[in-house]
Order: C-alpha cells, then structure tokens, then sequence
C-alpha cells in the first residue's frame, strides 16, 4: 500500500568523507519506513542516495525511485523499489519527484542537492506550493549555507513577499517530527518549535 505522505529526499549519490552522513542516511530511512512515510528519491544504488532507499525497504517503507534514463547506468539505478520510474531527462524527473512528494529534505551532498533544493525552494518563494521544506545539516555540513540565506535576507534580495519557510535541523533524527510538524501548521500561522530553526 502507498502511505499517504511521501518525503523526497535530495541527498548525494557519494558516501561523502564524514561517516556520519551515511549514518544519518540509514537513520532516515528507518524512521520514514517506521512512521509510515513513503520515499520519493533519486532512483540511484549510489552513496547516501542507496544507503536512504535501502534503509527504508528493509525496515519494510515503500520507495518511488525516480531516475531520468542517461543516468540509469551511472548511478546504478536501484531496481528492487517499490515503484520506479525511468524518465525521459532531469526536467521530467524533478518535475516527478516534487508531483509524487509531500515535503522535501536535503541530506548532505553535492551540486545536484543544491540546485534541487535552491529550485524547491524557488517555487515555495514564489508561491507554486506550501509543502515542508527541511535542511538536515549533519555535522553542520549546510552551515555555510544557512549563512549566505541570512546575507541574502540581511542584503535584501530574500526581502518582504518573497520569504519562504525552510527548517533546519542537525539531526536524521530529527526529520519526522520537524516534517510532521510542518504539516500539521497552518501557512499562516507556524507556532514556535525547539527542534527547528526557522529561516
């Protein structure tokens, strides 16, 4: 059975140099499978990306793996999922992945995670969707940043009309409940929450 909320999760398809990112990767992936959130990820075997998806199937989640054809081969697309799809580029993929999700979170990784998550973020700053977004910086590994999103604001170009909602935890743990406390805030008015900080 499909459970009803789905995270998508933007993480690296490398293991990174720091042990606990992996670690972090398999602490998700049980707690989504244990509290009945689906998966929506990157549809690769590889790096943090494979270490989420496998943490989940194991602990018995379901898993939408979503993967644009060139790169079924690179990042060795992981085929035992629940549901996968192969589509025709990166467009479709994205446009997929947001489509099959009810919140976002960006574990460590590279320049894809980054430009998803700046992208995810650009729809929730202009207005195209309301869902959660979650930055789990390990090891304070998105620190650099949360400081140039603070410049940003402080210079003005994220100014009044174009704030968005972004919640930064440091923990895997952490994830489920800031995800399941966004979900139950209404957009209007988000009470203030000790596990999250707020930009």
């Amino acid at each position: 059975m499909v459970p009803p909320r789905k995270l998508c999760v933007y993480c690296g398809s490398g293991n990174g140099r720091n042990p606990a990112y992996m670690a972090a990767a398999r602490t998700l992936g049980k707690a989504l499978a244990d509290n009945n959130i689906g998966l929506v990820y990157g549809g690769g075997s590889l790096g943090l990306m494979g270490e989420t998806a496998r943490s989940v199937l194991e602990a018995g989640g379901h898993v939408t793996g979503i993967i644009p054809e060139f790169l079924a081969n690179r990042e060795r697309m992981l085929t035992d999922v629940s549901e996968l799809i192969v589509t025709a580029d990166m467009h479709e993929r994205k446009m997929t992945m947001f489509a099959r999700a009810t919140g976002f979170v960006a574990l460590p990784g590279g320049l894809g995670t980054l430009e998803e998550l700046a992208e995810i973020s650009t729809w929730a700053q202009l207005g195209q969707h309301a869902k959660p977004i979650i930055l789990c910086s390990i090891e304070d590994y998105w620190q650099p940043l949360v400081t140039l999103l603070d410049h940003m604001r402080s210079e003005r170009f994220i100014r009044e009309g174009l704030e968005f909602n972004m919640d930064v935890v440091r923990t895997a743990e952490e994830v489920v409940p800031a995800f399941e406390y966004r979900m139950r805030a209404t957009p209007d008015r988000v009470p203030q929450n000790p596990i999250i900080t707020k930009l």
